[in-house]
């Protein structure tokens, strides 16, 4: 297979790479998503997540017409800088900002996966002018890491998507950053836009619970829980399925992005 093409962004100092499908040179504004990955795990590390983003990206683009444009938020192979919580989310709306800027779009929507769904809802209840967001398998709030961030960055460490002794500041900075950052937060500003929830019933990562608390938090969200399913479900075609018939749904009742 051939290489796919690199992308360059910048999110504030830092220059981040990624991949960007179905931009066109010329006629009328397309609708475009963002597609943000997880938190990296299993063996194949950082260039699993980001190469099963980009996939997607093709798909959605060869199959539905959209711009679809794959980060690679800080720390992540090919992107300068370091994970933090506050730091991806600041990457996603400089992903948003840069297909905005670079393609025709008639609107932009937000794909997120794990980590990358839950801060994908925040980051589109920051942006009034996002159309909507898709969020699987995304836990409700960091609490859980928050709690014990030196762990995490010990674990970030061995992924390779942080280089740098923790130091207690750091430490602090972190625990602190997420406390802040929380989906169910975010799925309250959300509203009204259009909020799917997809989630595994046999997620072992993220518990469904997280699922049920960030629709109900929303009020309007479609939530779909799917029997057997675990935490990656990049790869479970049931999953794939409803978030392509959602992306088809919003593009035919989308609201025209205001000047």
């Amino acid at each position: 297979m051939a290489a796919r093409p690199v992308e360059h962004f910048g999110s504030g100092s830092l220059t981040l790479v990624g991949h960007l499908a179905g931009a066109l040179d010329s006629g009328p504004a397309r609708p475009a998503v963002v597609i943000v990955h997880g938190y990296p795990s299993g063996p194949a590390g950082t260039a699993g997540a980001v190469s099963a983003m980009a996939e997607l990206a093709d798909r959605i683009a060869d199959d539905m017409g959209f711009v679809a444009f794959s980060p690679c938020l800080r720390g992540m192979a090919g992107s300068q800088g370091a994970f933090s919580i506050k730091g991806w989310k600041n990457d996603i709306h400089a992903a948003v900002d840069h297909v905005r800027s670079t393609a025709r779009v008639s609107g932009v929507w937000l794909i997120g996966f794990g980590t990358g769904g839950a801060l994908a809802i925040c980051a589109g209840a920051d942006d009034t002018d996002i159309q909507g967001v898709a969020a699987l398998a995304a836990p409700a709030d960091f609490d859980d890491w928050a709690t014990n961030p030196r762990q995490l960055h010990e674990h970030a460490r061995e992924v390779g998507i942080v280089h740098a002794d923790a130091t207690t500041g750091l430490l602090d900075g972190w625990s602190r950053e997420m406390r802040l950052t929380k989906a169910v937060d975010g799925a309250q500003r959300l509203r009204p836009r259009p909020l799917l929830v997809v989630h595994g019933m046999a997620d072992d990562l993220v518990p469904d619970f997280d699922a049920r608390v960030i629709a109900d938090a929303h009020t309007a969200a479609e939530l779909r829980l799917l029997d057997a399913a675990g935490h990656r479900l990049r790869h479970d075609p049931r999953a794939m399925a409803i978030l392509l018939g959602w992306l088809d749904r919003q593009r035919n009742s989308a609201v025209p992005r205001t000047a």
